[in-house]
């Protein structure tokens, strides 16, 4: 898997529009399992991110908010009900992908802020896709 993984996060760099960085993240160990960026960051940060994946996928209150929906639609999957999250910050937007074979893997691409939305989304499924769900 470990070949895999490196060739989707070198596929997103390389192919989304005015991709800073991205990574792929095992939520079910807590591992940023690898990463290729444009710049250096502080480890501490890299380490914070997988944590913070975590949180955005399955926090306590996301769990609540997706049992609640789950409840309300009639569905009784175990699978999560959140699959893309973005969050833009001051200067940059971050796109969270969960992976389709394993819930728990989640690809992570960095963008500016001035990136085109739908370019980002559409270039990113694209990769996504063309690596199988990695």
């Amino acid at each position: 898997m470990s070949e895999r993984v490196a060739a989707i996060v070198k596929s997103l760099r390389k192919e989304v529009p005015d991709c800073l960085a991205s990574g792929v993240v095992d939520m079910s160990t807590g591992m940023l399992l690898t990463y290729d960026t444009t710049d250096s960051h502080p480890s501490e940060v890299l380490d914070l991110l997988a944590g913070a994946t975590l949180d955005l996928f399955q926090g306590r209150t996301v769990t609540m908010i997706e049992d609640i929906f789950k409840e309300r639609r009639g569905i009784s999957s175990a699978e999560h009900y959140f699959q893309e999250i973005l969050v833009n910050s001051s200067n940059l937007t971050h796109l969270f992908i969960r992976n389709n074979r394993n819930e728990d893997v989640v690809a992570v691409v960095v963008c500016p802020k001035s990136v085109n939305i739908g370019m980002l989304f559409a270039a990113t499924r694209r990769v996504i896709k063309e690596h199988d769900g990695f």
